[in-house]
C-alpha cells in the first residue's frame, strides 16, 4: 500500500490544534484537533476491499505495517491523524459544537487520474468531539456501515465507501435499546473513504462561532477541490456553491426513494456537501412501502425522519445551510429563490425517477395521478417495495394478478384490495402502450431503475450473529448479492422479511447504539 503518498493539506490549511489531546472539551476557532488512534494489540482484519484500494490509489496489502495501518494499530511515524470539529442541529434543535466523535482521520490520497480520496477510520478511539464516550466502535454497527456504504455504491447511489473492516480484539459495552441493559460486545474499527467528508454541521460550526474569515477560506476549499464548474472569480460563487449543494441534496434523496431507504437521522450534521450518504447509522430499506417507516427509536414519536419526510427534511436542513453561508452571500432573496426552487427540482426528478421504475420513456400529464394511485395501493396493501416492481417487470396478458403478486404483500388481501389493484394495473398496462420506445427498451429501464436485491436488516441482523460466531458464509453471499443488485444472483435473498423477524430489535427498529 501506498502509505507514504498519503497527504494531510487539511492541517496546513486551517487553523487547528496540535495537541493530541483527547480529552472532550469545545475547541473554538480551529477546525481540528491532533488525535491519535487506539492502536489496538490484538486486531484481526475481516474484510479488505482490494477493488477500492487500487481505484484510490492506495494499493494491495504488501507487509505488516500495511496490514496495521487498516487495524488502526499502527499508523507511519510523519502521519498525524486527526479529527474535525463540526456542529449541526439534532432533529431539528442546535446541538452546537459536535464533530468528529469517532471518526480519526489518516489524510488523503491522489490516483493516477488526479482524483483525491479522504481515509479515515470509524472506532479508533476518543477524540476531543466524543462527548463522554470512547470513540470505539462494535462489530454489530461497523458491519452494518462496511456493507451498507457497497451495496450503495453498486446500486449508483453516491455515498461514502468502505475500506476495510477488522474486529479490534476489545469487548466495548453498548445499551443497545437504551433501556437501561448494556452489555458487551466485540469491537471492530472501519477504514472508510470519500471524495471528502464536509459537511453542512463544518459550515454552521464556523458561522455560529463568527468565524467568518475561516468560514471563507473553507467555503474557498470546498469551490476550488470539489466543484470545479464554479469559476473561481465568479462574484456569485458562493451563491453558486449553495445551489449545486442543493441540487446534489434533491438528486440524493430521489435516489433514497427510488430504492426506498430510509436513512434514519437526517441531522444537518450527517448532511454531505457533495450530496453522499455519509454516516449510516439505524438506516433501514423498505421491506413494506410505508411512507410514515422510521427506523430509528430515538424518532418515535414523531417520525422526523421518516422514508416519506426524507425530501422536506432536505429543505430544511438546507435552510440551515443557508444561514451558515449568509456571510458570504449576504442576499437573504437570493438564497431563499435557491430554496424555494427546492421542492420544484425535487419533484421534478422524482416523477422522472418514477416513470423510469415504471418502464416509461416520457411523462405524461396522467402519469401524476397513476403514480399516486400505484403508491397508495402498495402503502394500503402493505406491498413488498422492491419485490413488487420485481414482478412488475413480468407482467403479460392475460395476467393472473394473484399469481404473479400472491407473495409480495404482508398481509393477505381481501377481494376488495385485489379489485384495487386490478384496477390500478390496468390503467398502468394502458399507459404502457403509449410509450414510443419497444418493450425490450421498456424493461431495460426497468431493470436499471428497480434492484432485485436490497441489503435487508433481517439479512444484516443474520450476518452479525454469524460472524459474531466466526462464521463468514453469509457475509460472502451478501457480499456477492450487493455487487451485483440488479441481478437475482442469490436466489434466496429474493423473498420478503420472513414472519419471525417481524418487530425483532435489529431488524425492523434500531437504535443509534453503536
Amino acid at each position: 500500500m501506498n502509505l507514504q503518498n498519503i497527504t494531510q493539506r487539511y492541517l496546513s490549511l486551517f487553523p487547528g490544534d496540535f495537541s493530541e489531546n483527547p480529552m472532550q472539551r469545545q475547541t473554538p476557532k480551529v477546525l481540528f484537533v491532533t488525535t491519535k488512534i487506539v492502536e489496538f494489540k490484538e486486531p484481526e482484519l475481516i474484510i479488505f476491499n482490494e477493488k477500492l484500494a487500487e481505484e484510490i490509489g492506495l494499493g494491495a496489502i504488501e507487509n505488516q505495517e500495511d496490514l496495521q495501518f487498516l487495524n488502526a494499530q499502527s499508523v507511519p511515524l510523519n502521519m498525524k491523524t486527526y479529527a474535525t470539529a463540526y456542529a449541526g442541529h439534532q432533529f431539528g434543535n442546535w446541538a452546537g459544537q459536535l464533530g468528529d466523535g469517532r471518526a480519526i482521520y489518516a489524510g488523503e490520497i491522489t490516483n493516477a487520474q488526479g482524483k483525491t480520496t479522504e481515509i479515515q477510520w470509524k472506532g479508533a478511539g476518543a477524540t476531543p468531539y466524543s462527548r463522554h464516550a470512547d470513540g470505539r466502535a462494535v462489530l454489530r454497527s461497523s458491519l452494518r456501515e462496511y456493507l451498507i456504504s457497497e451495496a450503495m455504491h453498486h446500486l449508483n447511489i453516491p455515498t461514502t465507501r468502505a475500506l476495510s473492516l477488522s474486529f479490534t480484539g476489545e469487548n466495548v459495552m453498548r445499551d443497545v435499546l437504551y433501556d437501561g441493559n448494556p452489555a458487551y460486545e466485540k469491537g471492530a474499527v472501519i477504514t472508510r473513504t470519500a471524495e471528502t467528508f464536509l459537511r453542512f454541521g463544518h459550515f454552521e460550526l464556523l458561522a455560529a462561532q463568527n468565524e467568518i474569515a475561516t468560514l471563507q477560506e473553507l467555503a474557498d476549499f470546498a469551490l476550488e477541490n470539489y466543484f470545479p464548474q464554479i469559476n473561481l472569480d465568479h462574484e456569485e460563487k458562493y451563491l453558486l456553491l449553495f445551489k449545486e449543494i442543493a441540487e446534489r441534496t434533491a438528486d440524493l434523496m430521489v435516489e433514497w426513494y427510488r430504492v426506498g431507504f430510509v436513512h434514519g437521522v437526517m441531522n444537518t450534521d450527517n448532511m454531505s456537501i457533495l450530496g453522499l450518504s455519509i454516516d449510516y447509522g439505524p438506516f433501514s430499506f423498505l421491506d413494506e412501502y410505508d411512507l410514515n417507516f422510521t427506523p430509528n427509536t430515538t424518532d418515535l414519536p414523531g417520525r422526523r425522519y421518516a422514508f416519506g419526510n426524507q425530501g422536506k427534511i432536505a429543505q430544511w436542513n438546507l435552510w440551515q445551510l443557508a444561514n451558515a453561508l449568509y456571510p458570504l452571500i449576504k442576499d437573504e432573496k437570493k438564497l431563499e429563490e435557491v430554496l424555494n426552487e427546492f421542492p420544484n427540482y425535487f419533484w421534478k426528478k422524482h416523477d422522472e425517477m418514477w416513470i423510469r421504475k415504471l418502464g416509461f420513456n416520457t411523462f405524461l400529464p396522467e402519469d401524476e395521478g397513476l403514480i399516486s394511485d400505484l403508491q397508495k395501493t402498495l402503502q394500503d396493501l402493505k406491498a413488498d417495495y422492491t419485490l413488487f416492481f420485481k414482478q412488475l417487470e413480468k407482467l403479460e396478458e392475460p395476467w393472473d394478478l394473484r399469481l404473479l403478486f400472491g407473495e409480495v404483500f404482508y398481509q393477505r388481501p381481501d377481494e376488495k384490495q385485489w379489485q384495487e389493484l386490478e384496477i390500478v394495473i390496468r390503467k398502468y398496462n394502458e399507459r404502457l402502450k403509449k410509450n414510443t420506445i419497444s418493450k425490450a427498451e421498456s424493461l431495460q429501464l426497468m431493470n436499471t431503475s428497480n434492484p432485485k436485491f436490497i441489503l435487508r436488516n433481517y439479512l444484516l441482523f443474520e450476518c452479525i450473529n454469524e460472524l459474531n460466531e466466526g462464521k463468514k458464509e453469509l457475509l460472502h453471499k451478501i457480499l456477492l448479492a450487493l455487487e451485483n443488485p440488479y441481478r437475482e444472483v442469490v436466489p434466496e435473498f429474493s423473498r420478503k422479511r420472513p414472519i419471525k423477524y417481524d418487530g425483532q430489535s435489529g431488524c425492523s427498529m434500531l437504535s443509534c447504539s453503536s
